[in-house]
């Protein structure tokens, strides 16, 4: 055989196991994504985690701090070999309280550990604290409420209510003024309140959380939901 037809022969083996490697990855990441892999939990804030009541002998105005079972993470749509997948990190590492004065949600101040959060992967969570978060740089997340809150329409007995929240929220050492809608639900003698925040990776300087074949686009949720209990 002549060193071209050789040639010819090399180039279409490679070709055909380049075709196959494809192949083999689509099928695998197929029945991971729909067979193995478990669903994503559910958005944190999906709907309420908590049974609303009222403890009449809780007032609102005064300080509230973050208590136990608080949550706060971030979700990002995943494409490996065009099979989609929801990647979801959470941690409950988390510090902050906010105060309500007469009507008026007044303060608030939040920070949480970054270092901390975990999903399902363990190769996944070890990109996120490396090259895309970079926690050894830039260990917390925080978030300052710059706007006072209206809170008029409630008062002690309800136990539902919605508002829009206004204020700086600094990710990967970037500082932006970010507006998002929240819920609070009253639980006895705490208040659980939920929402979610739109991130543009580019806008916090993130690196695109893509690699190899898992894939993302430019952007995600932060989530929350988070338990406060009064201060005495």
């Amino acid at each position: 055989m002549s060193e071209t037809g050789k040639g010819k022969r090399l180039i279409k083996w490679a070709l055909m196991g380049a075709v196959g490697v494809m192949v083999l990855g689509f099928v695998g990441s197929y029945i991971y994504t729909n067979f193995i892999a478990e669903d994503p939990p559910e958005r944190l804030d999906a709907t309420p985690v908590v049974e609303a009541s009222v403890d009449p002998d809780v007032t609102l105005p005064g300080t509230w701090a973050i208590a136990e079972g608080s949550q706060v993470g971030y979700r990002v749509t995943e494409s490996l070999f065009g099979n989609q997948n929801e990647a979801v990190g959470r941690t409950d590492e988390i510090t902050g309280s906010f105060t309500i004065d007469g009507n008026s949600l007044t303060e608030g101040n939040f920070e949480v550990d970054m270092a901390s959060v975990t999903s399902d992967e363990s190769r996944r969570d070890g990109q996120f604290r490396g090259r895309i978060m970079e926690v050894d740089t830039y260990p917390t997340a925080t978030f300052e409420l710059t706007r006072p809150l209206d809170l008029s329409g409630i008062n002690d007995q309800q136990t539902v209510g919605e508002s829009v929240a206004t204020g700086n929220l600094t990710i990967h050492g970037t500082t932006k003024e970010v507006t998002f809608d929240i819920r609070g639900v009253r639980n006895g003698a705490a208040i659980q309140v939920t929402g979610s925040i739109p991130i543009v990776f580019a806008d916090y300087n993130i690196n695109n959380p893509s690699g190899g074949p898992a894939q993302t686009g430019d952007d995600g949720l932060l989530e929350f939901a988070l338990n406060f209990e009064k201060e005495a």
